[in-house]
């Protein structure tokens, strides 16, 4: 039986670390005390299963000196690059642990083995619910994202989306409302051929299947239309979701949902959305002190003349519209806006841990 007892030691170290991991995730970098909790539970029903065991059998039998896996590396065991990817791997951990532990549990104390097997089910839900939060590790903060309307633009969209790159801007959203699906996934390639080698994010708005379809980066959605857990469903976390937000009881549902990032508005009176009443830098600040763990894009009625108000309040990233495309110059205007918002920030991965926090 010593080998059983080397195994559920090892199992039972594995499991206890992968969640303390899972449960730190939950809590620093979502600040979810439910899905703290339901690790933190998970830990708590782990342990009173191993305390069924023989006190001290385990620990008895430990050798870790001895252990010939401990020398064999993975290829991938050092790849690690965002707080999500540790997550995942955390996530994978804990359950080949708790299945190995439920294994070896009814060669002892079978009695045991149903309550670890209701542990282990309950964890591939919590960390499908963590993961699904934390978003895409490739979520970043963009500085400027022009809104792409071939009718909105006083020169043709080409010349319109060559001239805002040039200028500065990190993301294109394809914002073709009345467009077939045929011709707006030609145009999603066709934007994408000229905005990607300059370094530029591609979003389009409303269609997440044209999206996924054409390789774009993301999907930009409203209150209206398919849901961050629909986008999941479809495209998993291979699409940045973006999400049009205009109070904080919005934008709160949308970070719990595991958006990327979120549209914060109208911040000025805009022509797109004439009915939305702004609320300006003030709502902003509201909006970083409640939610600015997530990148966001401050939108509505943005010039370079009333940008700077933003900047003072905190903005990281503006999505702009006609004040770009029905310039005669749109890389003067998206310079100016890049210019105004100060020096650019470094990219945001997945659910990154708030300033301050160890």
């Amino acid at each position: 039986m010593r080998s059983v007892a080397r195994v559920l030691d090892a199992n039972a170290n594995r499991a206890r670390e992968a969640l303390r991991v899972l449960e730190d995730a939950a809590r620093f970098a979502l600040d979810d005390a439910d899905l703290s909790a339901r690790f933190k539970a998970v830990r708590h029903g782990l342990q009173g299963s191993l305390a069924l065991l023989p006190p001290g059998w385990l620990e008895a039998n430990r050798d870790a000196a001895g252990d010939v896996g401990t020398a064999i590396q993975g290829a991938h065991e050092g790849a690690r690059e965002t707080h999500r990817d540790v997550v995942a791997a955390a996530g994978k951990r804990l359950g080949e642990a708790l299945r190995s532990i439920e294994e070896c549990m009814k060669t002892v104390v079978p009695a045991a083995a149903p309550a670890v097997e209701g542990l282990r089910y309950a964890s591939y839900d919590a960390e499908r619910d963590l993961l699904l939060r934390m978003g895409s590790s490739a979520r970043r903060q963009w500085r400027v994202c022009v809104l792409l309307t071939e009718s909105l633009c006083a020169l043709p969209w080409q010349e319109t989306l060559r001239a805002a790159l040039a200028g500065g801007a990190d993301c294109i959203q394809v914002r073709e409302k009345d467009m077939p699906a045929h011709a707006l996934a030609e145009r999603v390639r066709a934007v994408t051929a000229i905005a990607r080698p300059a370094g530029a994010s591609v979003i389009v708005n409303d269609r997440a299947d044209i999206a996924l379809a054409c390789g774009a980066d993301g999907v930009h959605v409203g209150q209206g239309d398919l849901s961050v857990s629909d986008v999941r469903r479809l495209a998993g976390t291979s699409l940045l979701v973006g999400v049009s937000t205009h109070s904080l009881a919005e934008a709160r549902a949308a970070l719990a949902a595991g958006a990327d990032v979120c549209g914060v508005g109208a911040m000025f009176p805009t022509g797109l959305k004439p009915s939305i009443v702004p609320g300006g830098p003030a709502y902003l600040r509201e909006y970083l002190a409640a939610c600015g763990r997530v990148p966001h894009l401050a939108i509505g009625g943005i010039t370079p003349a009333n940008v700077g108000e933003l900047a003072a309040a905190g903005c990281q990233g503006v999505a702009v519209s006609s004040v770009v495309c029905a310039s005669r110059d749109p890389a003067s205007v998206v310079r100016a806006l890049v210019a105004a918002l100060g020096a650019s920030p470094s990219v945001t991965t997945a659910a990154p841990l708030p300033a301050g926090r160890a």
